[in-house]
């Protein structure tokens, strides 16, 4: 059974049984999740193989790593992964704000002790809780896969410390009924010194789960072993070798979009563009709804004439440096209800870019058309992000909105005020 199993036992869980139960805050499943995220962060991993994935807890927490572009899971238990592979899919929100760079999540059916070429020169791979499930003719083989045949850059074991175990009230000698072993600092240690020393590895030793206060001796609840390939990079001869290797099962697969994939791009440029353009239109038709005497004396613009009013929107309107402070993106102030709808249909903008969008060509109405210069939305940070010029704008959303005859402005229409 080689899984990450989150609360087999007493030890990953919150149990009142007698005064001798050790609360882990975070629990200690988690705990150990969130040491293989911190190590991905910090050493920029882009290719993680997840070795006994269980419930795939752990991918779904390295599929937020920005610099990921595969990350793999294993596991023998087929429909646990069944079961569980939704996490992994795609939200609605992995396609308005798409990751920067491809990434593949990938699930295989397949034992840690079988050969799959597809796994060899990863940067990572894991053995989380996975190594006492393991009989001792699969532990034998374990490290000649793990360590001889993939071949990562980096490894992470973690493992039961057995010298905890005396400070849980256990009926069994060991933490969970499929464990085949539990080792002590000193098993494990000399285990994995003996398997280093044979592949070309170096390991360094730490923990998770703090033993409580007057138990330190004991060690961390949770031993955990990092290896490192001293080699710089393996051979291409050796890559190749066997290349065509698979054993395991592909269950599931999927690719998350990305700005590198043509069609994601277009999309957030469309629905980048028809945010702006709709806020746009939103304070403009504020501004020309008819208003009453005492609206229009009300108003924050009430010392000048209700006609200058109007006329600043007939044609491109020239604002004064004082308007552009005080409309920033063109329109008046926002209500509290407004500030809120605001922050959910965009970001803020830094005072740098409010700059750019207000120095750039303005939006100007045609008749009963909104009209607002392809300069304009070219000059909003998400699009321009994309978009390295005009003619790329003008590409991606030519086939799908309304352009100029000269293609230089987008329009939309102006409707009634009472459909509005």
């Amino acid at each position: 059974m080689e899984e990450n199993a989150k609360c087999n036992g007493v030890v990953d869980g919150y149990f009142d049984l007698s005064k001798k139960v050790i609360e882990f805050d975070p629990p200690l499943y988690k705990q150990r999740y969130h040491f293989v995220k911190d190590l991905v962060n910090r050493h920029n991993t882009k290719k993680v193989a997840d070795l006994g994935c269980g419930d795939n807890t752990l991918l779904w927490m390295l599929k937020i790593h920005s610099r990921a572009e595969l990350l793999v899971g294993v596991d023998i238990n087929e429909s646990r992964l069944r079961y569980s592979w939704d996490k992994l899919s795609p939200s609605w929100g992995n396609h308005l704000s798409p990751r920067d760079l491809d990434l593949t999540v990938t699930l295989y059916v397949g034992s840690a002790v079988e050969r799959d070429s597809r796994l060899r020169g990863f940067d990572l791979i894991t053995c989380i809780e996975l190594i006492e499930h393991l009989n001792s003719e699969d532990l034998a083989r374990f490290p000649e896969v793990v360590f001889g045949y993939f071949s990562p850059t980096m490894i992470v074991i973690s493992t039961p410390n057995s010298e905890f175990n005396p400070l849980f009230p256990l009926d069994n000698a060991l933490r969970d009924l499929d464990h085949k072993f539990e080792w002590n600092r000193m098993q494990f240690q000399t285990w994995a010194l003996d398997v280093a020393n044979r592949y070309n590895y170096s390991v360094e030793f730490t923990g998770v789960g703090e033993p409580p206060a007057g138990a330190e001796n004991v060690g961390y609840c949770t031993q955990i072993g990092i290896f490192w390939k001293n080699e710089a990079k393996a051979t291409e001869s050796c890559i190749s070798e066997q290349d065509g290797e698979h054993a395991y099962k592909l269950l599931y697969t999927v690719l998350y979009p990305s700005l590198q994939q043509e069609k994601v791009r277009k999309f957030v440029v469309l629905n980048e563009v028809y945010r702006e353009v709709y806020i746009m239109r939103r304070r403009f038709i504020r501004i020309l709804i008819p208003m009453d005497d005492s609206e229009f004396n009300n108003s924050e613009d009430s010392d000048a004439s209700e006609t200058e009013f109007k006329d600043r929107f007939v044609g491109p309107p020239a604002f004064t440096e004082a308007q552009k402070a005080e409309f920033r993106l063109l329109g008046p102030a926002f209500t509290e209800a407004e500030k809120t709808e605001f922050v959910l249909l965009g970001p803020a903008f830094t005072e740098a870019e409010k700059t750019n969008i207000v120095n750039s060509p303005k939006p100007f109405c045609v008749g009963n058309e909104f009209c607002v210069p392809l300069e304009r939305l070219l000059a909003y940070p998400k699009v321009n992000r994309i978009c390295d010029n005009i003619e790329m704008l003008r590409t991606y959303i030519a086939d799908t909105v309304t352009l100029s005859s000269d293609g230089s402005t987008m329009k939309v229409e102006i409707p009634d005020h009472d459909d509005y």
